[in-house]
């Protein structure tokens, strides 16, 4: 049975101020953003943990997280599902190590089209119960102009309408502003480690009948130059690599990771 996906939502501004943000852990994927990054890094609220993920950079990227409070992991591989997995990661090592597993994993993009202050809201469907995959909608939600090239619109759409098409799953965007439980992330099994990254997500999660809801989110034009959307090689490799993720999943089966969720104990 599929999950029902919500249409977008309004939360109340008062979910802004929910207490259970040191439940949260935040991986933030970054190639070469020392200008936007630490307007991200000022915005975001106050939760376990902040991850950093340098994607390589050849900028000051890694040094500007670091003054700003982050924690810095390095994935030396270059691609967004790469850094992704390796925040992942990171969460496990930090857990191994002692620290409280979070309930809560958030992705946002470092580049600043994004809102981190909006995180409160996005999270709160998951803290009431309601959701254990929430989806922030840029195509439901009031996007700055130029903020989504149309190429990466008509991208979202189609991809999209495939998944409803293919599987039956009501999605309506692909955005990068998402948030999901600590274990239901731990038993999705991803494994993309270039752009197929959230649309693996979304398969998986609608396969696995997470409790999906999508709510509306602003999105503003990134500060610095454009990698992916903003040319036309970018924006077909993307586009290849989605087409791609949707008709292998078509085919392979999804089950649940064997992935224990909890601290390992040493002896």
């Amino acid at each position: 049975m599929h999950p029902a996906i919500t249409g977008a939502e309004e939360v109340p501004a008062a979910a802004r101020g929910l207490p259970m943000l040191h439940e949260v852990m935040v991986v933030i994927p970054a190639f070469n953003e020392e200008v936007s990054l630490p307007l991200v890094l000022r915005d975001v609220p106050k939760v376990q943990r902040v991850i950093v993920v340098d994607n390589a950079s050849t900028d000051a990227t890694a040094a500007d997280a670091s003054a700003h409070g982050a924690t810095v992991v390095h994935e030396p591989t270059r691609g967004y599902g790469a850094a992704c997995l390796r925040g992942f990661a990171a969460i496990r090592e930090f857990i191994d190590a002692g620290e409280p597993p979070p309930r809560v994993v958030v992705f946002l993009d470092a580049d600043f089209s994004d809102h981190p202050e909006l995180l409160p809201d996005l999270v709160e469907p998951i803290f009431s119960g309601r959701a254990q995959f929430v989806l922030g909608s840029r195509l439901q939600g009031q996007r700055e102009p130029g903020a989504m090239p149309l190429q990466s619109v008509l991208r979202n759409r189609l991809a999209c309408f495939l998944l409803r098409c293919l599987f039956g799953f009501h999605y309506t965007d692909l955005g990068p502003f998402r948030a999901i439980e600590y274990r239901a992330l731990c038993n999705l099994g991803m494994s993309g480690r270039g752009f197929g990254w959230t649309i693996e997500m979304q398969i998986k999660a609608a396969r696995l009948g997470l409790r999906t809801v999508e709510i509306a989110v602003p999105y503003r034009r990134r500060v610095g130059q454009r990698k992916i959307s903003g040319t036309f090689s970018g924006s077909l490799k993307a586009g290849v690599k989605i087409l791609y993720t949707i008709a292998k999943y078509a085919f392979v089966p999804v089950r649940p990771a064997e992935f224990d969720s909890e601290p390992r104990v040493t002896p």
